[in-house]
């Protein structure tokens, strides 16, 4: 309690207490983002950052969850019309039909392909993707490693074939709803919380997936679903960090909320998960089926394609229990 004697003094004591308080989260948040996140721990040369994580023993981890041979697709058909940000495109042409000089009449179809291919349906993003300012992964800056033609460093070609432990985890059924509100941030509480009315921890190396309901709105309501999405916040990526996961996924198309609900930051669980930790991010996700049949744990099966000097890759990841 403030006697009377001295209340003239409690503005001018708060006022201080308030100063100071910002002055220290100030440099707490200048030190978050100037410290020193590389080289990484796998050397300062390295180019496949997470993914160096899936070591034969992880594999057959995985490998030991397959009881049922139930194959979900959890990749998203490629066609025109669906939804992608900004102004990414995609379409697919038949040119003509070829014959072949042939006594059996041959004749065959190939396609024409247009778009951002490594950034558009289903996507797996690498680390030579998202950074911050001209520095990416391993500190590697873009103005020496991004040319016209391709990456010279980073390329999704450096991944390799990932075959782990996946770990779905229901948000949209642990807030009891089949679809999270689209400015709802996922927090680390809601991941933990999740996981154990599920029973399952997270375990280095993981693909972590994370279902939020805004998948059903693919190609039924595309702008509604490109418009923002609930996702992670900061908060929640750096507990997945922590865990040292490998991928992390969501079916929605940015994996992160979005608007962020600091409008003065720009894809900060990107810069979090991809250049800070090389952990990678997969992007438009079916997860629905998994979370219908209450699907957590299973084999997480993705080998990106080696297009060299990609920031990412198409492709139709799948779970198998």
């Amino acid at each position: 309690m403030i006697d009377s004697k001295n209340r003239t003094w409690f503005p001018a004591i708060l006022c201080v207490a308030v100063i100071s308080a910002a002055i220290f989260l100030g440099a707490t948040a200048t030190r978050a983002q100037t410290e020193k996140w590389y080289p990484s721990r796998w050397g300062a040369n390295d180019q496949r950052g997470a993914a160096n994580r899936i070591t034969p023993a992880k594999v057959l981890e995985a490998k030991n969850l397959i009881s049922k041979g139930a194959v979900y697709q959890l990749g998203r058909v490629y066609e025109a019309g669906m939804p992608m940000f900004g102004t990414r495109h995609f379409s697919l042409r038949i040119p003509q039909a070829y014959k072949i000089e042939s006594s059996n009449n041959a004749v065959y179809h190939d396609e024409l392909v247009s778009g951002e291919i490594g950034q558009i349906g289903t996507q797996f993003d690498g680390l030579g993707h998202l950074g911050i300012g001209d520095l990416f992964y391993n500190g590697n800056n873009r103005q020496q490693f991004a040319a016209p033609d391709g990456l010279i460093k980073l390329g999704i070609e450096n991944v390799g074939p990932l075959f782990t432990r996946g770990v779905l985890i229901d948000v949209a059924k642990y807030k009891g709803v089949a679809q999270l509100a689209p400015n709802y941030e996922i927090t680390a509480a809601d991941l933990r919380g999740a996981l154990q009315a599920q029973k399952l921890e997270i375990r280095p190396g993981d693909a972590v997936l994370i279902h939020t309901g805004w998948g059903s709105l693919w190609m039924k309501d595309n702008a509604k679903y490109i418009a923002g999405c609930p996702g992670i916040g900061v908060g929640a990526a750096q507990f997945l960090a922590d865990e040292e996961v490998t991928v992390v996924g969501a079916d929605n198309w940015g994996v992160e909320i979005f608007p962020n609900p600091n409008a003065s930051l720009a894809a900060p669980v990107h810069q979090l998960l991809l250049a800070r930790n090389g952990i990678y991010l997969h992007e438009n996700l079916n997860t629905a089926d998994l979370a219908r049949d209450a699907v957590h744990e299973f084999a997480y099966v993705f080998v990106p394609l080696p297009l060299k000097g990609a920031t990412g890759s198409p492709g139709s990841p799948i779970a198998i229990r």
